[in-house]
């Protein structure tokens, strides 16, 4: 078992212009995040964010305190977001077990000292999400099933943005400190994951696409409105967005989505909303 992690930094959208393929690919792409038998991370300076996952196979996972953290434990000063997307499996939080299976999510409060992972079968392993955040204040841990979420319907066939949003943890379903994620469906001929685009000028957000099909794509789109770039993205990868940068994409298929937000509120519904007419 492994912790592996790495390191990502603020950007200014006036040099994000100056950016290539691949440096955009670099700063703001998370390739591989289930990794069999270890814990991936990324931490951002970007709202002090972790993004990362944990595949437990033959044996339990723990996730442990990394190194930019400066703590004695992992959620010493912060909160953390759970979803399993792969087999049924085990969360233990100081001693207490929570079984997570699949589309279901445990928010674990800052002051939680023994965090560990696991999962029922070896040949069908879970795979858990992590999304992190800086907290100030200490809330219970909280398992969350689909039966749990505030469940949204948006948008429609006709314009191929037709999908079932599950707010799994947000303040409507859970105490967080500012950490929010859901969970995304699209249905069958849609392709557009937020359309209208939007952007976050009070936090940032970050994307996790997965159950799409290995030879199909999705185009992730960022940087200001009438500026735009987009990163080609495959199944289980991880993109970043900036608090100035919008967020939509188009897959060659239907897919699904995690969300995750941190930053100044807890107010789902605050966002700016951008005209597609006005999209350069």
């Amino acid at each position: 078992m492994a912790t592996i992690y790495e390191e990502r930094y603020a950007y200014h959208p006036e040099d994000f212009k100056t950016y290539d393929t691949e440096r955009i690919r670099k700063e703001f792409l998370m390739e591989k995040v289930m990794d069999p038998g270890n814990i991936r991370l990324v931490y951002s300076a970007i709202e002090r964010f972790i993004v990362g996952g944990a595949v437990p196979v033959d044996k339990p996972l723990k996730l442990e305190p990394i190194d930019p953290l400066k703590a004695e434990f992992f959620c010493y000063r912060r909160e953390v977001g759970i979803i399993n997307i792969g087999g049924k499996g085990t969360v233990t939080v100081d001693g207490t077990a929570y079984d997570v299976n699949t589309k279901e999510a445990i928010y674990i409060g800052k002051g939680s000292k023994e965090v560990e992972f696991s999962s029922e079968s070896a040949d069908n392993p879970a795979k858990y999400y992590i999304n992190s955040a800086p907290a100030h204040k200490e809330y219970p841990v909280k398992h969350i099933t689909l039966a749990n979420a505030n469940v949204l319907h948006k948008g429609s066939l006709e314009t191929s943005n037709e999908r079932t949003i599950n707010q799994l943890i947000i303040n409507k379903v859970v105490d967080t400190c500012q950490l929010q994620m859901g969970m995304t469906e699209l249905k069958p001929g849609s392709v557009w994951n937020t359309m209208p685009p939007h952007r976050h000028s009070r936090r940032n957000e970050v994307y996790f696409y997965f159950n799409l099909p290995e030879d199909q794509t999705i185009c992730h789109f960022m940087g200001e409105p009438d500026n735009t770039r987009h990163i080609w993205m495959h199944n289980e990868q991880v993109v970043i967005s900036p608090n100035w940068s919008l967020h939509s994409a188009a897959g060659t298929a239907n897919y699904t989505f995690i969300w995750g937000m941190a930053g100044e509120n807890l107010d789902y519904t605050d966002m700016d909303n951008i005209d597609p007419k006005d999209l350069r």
